[in-house]
C-alpha cells in the first residue's frame, strides 16, 4: 500500500481506486474528536486504520491538541500504547483500558 494519508477540513483518508478509507475528525477548543473511522474491505490487512490513527495523532501533536478517541479503532489503538496516553484529553484517559 503505497497511497498516502491526505487530511481535508473534516476527515483523513486514503484512496485505493474508488475505495476511500477514513477517520472523522473535528476541532473543538483545544481538543480534536475522533468519531468514526471506516476501513473498506478493499483495504483489509494493509494497515490502512493503523496509517489513518497514526496521521490523526501525528497531527494532533504538531498543532499541540488533546485527543478524544470516541472512535473504539483509535481508543483501542491508544490503549495498547501508554506512551500515547498523555495525548488523550484528562477526561478520557480513564476509557483507555486494554481490550
Amino acid at each position: 500500500m503505497t497511497a498516502d494519508v491526505v487530511r481535508t477540513d473534516k476527515q483523513f483518508e486514503i484512496r485505493l481506486g474508488d475505495a476511500v478509507a477514513f477517520a472523522e475528525y473535528r476541532v473543538k477548543e483545544d481538543s480534536i474528536i475522533f468519531p468514526h473511522t471506516v476501513v473498506p474491505d478493499a483495504f483489509a490487512g494493509q494497515g490502512v486504520g493503523k496509517r489513518l490513527v497514526e496521521a490523526g495523532l501525528a497531527y494532533a501533536k504538531q498543532q499541540g491538541l488533546l485527543v478524544r478517541p470516541h472512535c473504539s479503532f483509535f481508543r483501542a489503538y491508544i490503549a495498547k500504547r501508554p506512551e500515547l496516553h498523555a495525548m488523550v484529553h484528562p477526561d478520557e484517559r480513564a476509557a483507555l483500558t486494554p481490550s
